[in-house]
């Protein structure tokens, strides 16, 4: 049994950051002539949950299909939570951007509806992360919490209910969405933000030495170097 917290307490900040987003995107009421200009606020919301979705289809599903007894069953228990909060946030922009299918839904039953389906969606994570907690090592623990971290940087910024989650198919979906939905949200102009970039590390030796600019501690110089190859 594990005793580490980390993966525990990154996913509650992550649902803690989305229900703030959520607060904040249903805040909002837009006027008439906003009709298909998008909304920052709902469009965050949007892209930071779809991007949640996808990292823990990418990370976390087959951590607890290989180490949790059953772990495939929980896994299959887990899927529909998540499709049912996918399909309601692509409802979502259906109704930010004007969709003539979406004239018998009200902003008020949309938010309500996506509110339960987030809580259902962030219970049956708990459940997973609960049983992964129980039966994997602290190492494996620490691991699926930098995985997620990191996959959440790479997730595609929309909601795809209908195609695979899991497995092979699942993370060639994954890549082939990203670029398509950045290609998409650049000619609607939404404004989908993204997680915060990894700090970058600084160069060792061998950069020093192929870029001919070797660094001493002391040196005030280190302070203004920035978006160097060896940075990366």
């Amino acid at each position: 049994m594990a005793t580490t917290t980390v993966l525990q307490d990154e996913l509650r900040r992550k649902h803690e950051e989305l229900a703030g987003r959520l607060a904040h995107a249903r805040s909002i009421i837009a006027r008439p002539e906003q009709t298909r200009r998008g909304c920052p606020p709902i469009d965050q919301f949007n892209a930071g949950t779809s991007r949640h979705l996808h990292a823990v289809d990418e990370v976390l599903l087959p951590a607890v299909s290989a180490n949790c007894e059953g772990g495939v069953g929980l896994v299959h228990d887990y899927l529909p939570a998540a499709r049912h909060l996918e399909v309601l946030v692509f409802h979502v922009k259906a109704h930010e951007y004007g969709s003539t299918w979406e004239t018998t839904h009200s902003w008020p039953t949309l938010w309500g509806e996506v509110e339960k389906a987030l809580d259902a969606q962030q219970k049956k994570e708990d459940e997973l992360v609960s049983h992964l907690a129980e039966e994997a090592s602290d190492d494996v623990l620490l691991l699926v919490a930098e995985r997620i971290m990191a996959a959440e940087r790479r997730a595609p910024s929309r909601p795809h209910p209908r195609l695979r989650h899991t497995g092979l198919p699942g993370k060639v979906v994954r890549r082939v969405a990203r670029p398509v939905d950045a290609i998409c949200d650049a000619l609607e102009n939404r404004s989908v933000g993204g997680p915060k970039p990894l700090p970058r590390k600084k160069p060792g030796l061998f950069w020093q030495y192929l870029l001919g600019d070797p660094r001493f501690p002391d040196d005030p110089a280190n302070e203004t170097r920035h978006n160097e190859p060896g940075d990366r």
